[in-house]
Order: structure tokens, then C-alpha cells, then sequence
């Protein structure tokens, strides 16, 4: 049980029948109760004051990171006899705050990483794929290109037999031009 100035000011004794005041039993667990609660406060109080003088003697140029109230629930400094308490807890709260900047470090360096590796692997994805697409493209421009050129060449083709045909077909018609030309052509000059 924590034990409270609270508990102290309200704690009730079972009055005992046949006999002024209370329970001894009760009053001396509840006297024990107290001097636990008291030695551990005295204990922590000595540790946090140990803690203050190291941090005294050689880490006062550790920097103060600011500690959200949620992660590092700090009660305020009870005022100190000996006026070491306050120290003490600027002690705790500095290698708190020292802790969670560490944590918080190493948790960005991680997403860090992964972001890295995410984008690293997307860049990839990305590349891989417009390779992809210009082996496509190529490969579909050569397939035309391939077509044309049968096109040109069966025009080619075309134009060489027109030709031809069309000089048959005007030769022919001069020599029919020729022999309709010389002896019916001499009649019916004169």
C-alpha cells in the first residue's frame, strides 16, 4: 500500500470494548506500514541525492531534451532539508530525457532505413518497367517499320511493271500510229 500524509491525517483506529483507546494490534501494523513507506522514501531520497553529485562532478554540460508529460510522469521536487532534492530530480529528468532522445534516434533511424529501402525498391520498380516499355515500343516500331518497307518495295514493284506496261502500251500505239500513218495515211494526203 502507498502510504500518503492523507492515509496519516484520516487513518481511523477500531475503538476496543472493555478497555480505553484502540486496537494495539491495528495501531502497530499501521506503525509499520509508515516506517516502510518512510524507509523507502529515505532510500530513494539518499539514490537521488548519489545521483545528483555525479551529475555535479562531471555531466553538467549534458543537454537538457525536452521530455513529453505523457512518456515521463515526474512529480514536482518536495522542498529538501538538506537542499539536494531538486538537483536530484533535474538528475533523473535529464537521463530520462537522455533515454528517450536515444529511443527516439534510433526509431528515426530505422524509418530512416526503410524509407530508403521503400524508395530504393520503387525506384527500381519504376526503371524495370520503362525498360519494359521501351523494349515494347522498340520492338512495335520495328514491326512497322518492317511493314513499310514491304509496302515500299511492292510499290517499287508497281512502278517498275506500270512503267513497263505503259511503255508496251505507247509503243504499241505508235507503231499502230506508224502503219495506219503510211500507205492509207499517203491517200488521204493527196
Amino acid at each position: 500500500m502507498a502510504l500518503t500524509p492523507d492515509d496519516v491525517v484520516t487513518k481511523q483506529f477500531q475503538h476496543v470494548r472493555f478497555k480505553d483507546g484502540f486496537d494495539p494490534d491495528e495501531v502497530d501494523d499501521f506503525l509499520d506500514e509508515v516506517v516502510l513507506e518512510w524507509r523507502k522514501a529515505l532510500d530513494e531520497n539518499a539514490e537521488l541525492k548519489a545521483k545528483l553529485a555525479a551529475y555535479e562532478s562531471g555531466e553538467k554540460a549534458a543537454p537538457v531534451a525536452e521530455v513529453p508529460a505523457a512518456q515521463a510522469p515526474v512529480a514536482a521536487p518536495a522542498p529538501a532539508a538538506e537542499g539536494g532534492a531538486p538537483a536530484a530530480a533535474t538528475a533523473g529528468i535529464i537521463e530520462l530525457a537522455q533515454r528517450l532522445h536515444d529511443e527516439h534516434v534510433a526509431e528515426g533511424k530505422s524509418q530512416r532505413d526503410q524509407l530508403i529501402a521503400d524508395a530504393k525498391a520503387q525506384a527500381s520498380k519504376i526503371l524495370s518497367d520503362a525498360e519494359q516499355k521501351s523494349r515494347e515500343e522498340a520492338a512495335r516500331l520495328e514491326r512497322e517499320r518492317s511493314v513499310l518497307e514491304s509496302k515500299i518495295a511492292e510499290l517499287h514493284d508497281f512502278e517498275r511493271s506500270y512503267r513497263t506496261q505503259l511503255r508496251s502500251y505507247i509503243e504499241g500505239q505508235l507503231r499502230d500510229l506508224d502503219e495506219k500513218g503510211g500507205p492509207g495515211g499517203d491517200a488521204s494526203a493527196q
